[in-house]
């Protein structure tokens, strides 16, 4: 049984303009889909959806082999423990008002009687925030501090660290790296591949950057206009026969 399974997804907005046409994917448990296209194609949408932030207009996203559509918050609940995200801005993902231990909570709080801790031991909530910070390789002190006090590249790894603290079976990473600069960029993409291969986890990558997707994804998808145009292994992306608009995005970054 895959990990995740979108099926036939339409999306259109209220103005009747359509975002998303006919997506179908798979992911398979332990790897990385990225997923690749220029803004506004419909990336993010289709982040939103699978999270269950956003509703559809027909087709169907399974879960473990859970249709997820029209289910209550309720019945949502043991899905949203095992699902988790990154997004690009990480200012607007934590609480200013918050000091960084209590955002790490967060997520022990809502789900901890559901979780099943493989990697991470919660003794006391000291030094199960301080596990997290270390595992971001950022210094416990930081369990005191604000968003504020911390650079860009810093509170990144915090919404990491909050994302990995109840061991997720997938992260959807929208951007995680593309508020960053060249030097940020490169140090989190080289630990986010470290942790999914100590926690086990399977990521769906989002980005515009095709380097980046290419470094960090076994397989590969492409999409231009709400429909996904290409779908390959990533050993693949320089074979003659991919979709032109693949050849265009590879000649960008060449």
């Amino acid at each position: 049984m895959s990990l995740l399974d979108v099926r036939n997804v339409h999306k259109s907005y209220d103005n009747g303009v359509e975002i998303l046409r006919n997506v179908n994917f798979s992911m398979e448990r332990k790897e990385c889909l990225g997923l690749v296209g220029e803004s506004g194609c419909g990336k993010s949408t289709l982040a939103r959806l699978i999270l269950q932030i956003e509703s559809f207009d027909k087709g169907s996203i399974l879960f473990e082999g859970t249709e997820l559509q029209n289910k209550s918050e309720r019945s949502l609940k043991p899905y949203r423990k095992n699902i988790q995200a990154v997004l690009q801005n990480p200012a607007s993902a934590l609480n200013p008002k918050l000091r960084i231990k209590d955002s790490l909570m967060d997520p022990y709080l809502q789900f901890g009687s559901q979780v099943n801790l493989k990697y991470f031991t919660y003794t006391s909530e000291a030094n199960f925030i301080g596990q997290l910070l270390e595992t971001v390789e950022l210094p416990r002190s930081f369990a005191e501090r604000y968003p504020h006090e911390l650079s860009g590249g810093q509170k990144q790894r915090v919404t990491i660290a909050r994302a990995i603290s109840i061991e997720p079976a997938l992260i959807i990473l929208d951007e995680p790296a593309s508020s960053l600069d060249v030097l940020s960029q490169a140090a989190l993409l080289k630990l986010l591949g470290g942790l999914r291969e100590t926690l086990d986890t399977s990521y769906l990558f989002i980005s515009h950057d095709l380097s980046a997707v290419q470094e960090m994804s076994q397989r590969i998808m492409v999409m231009k206009g709400g429909v996904i145009v290409d779908s390959f292994e990533k050993e693949q992306l320089f074979c003659s026969d991919r979709h032109s608009y693949t050849k265009e995005l590879i000649s960008m970054f060449e």
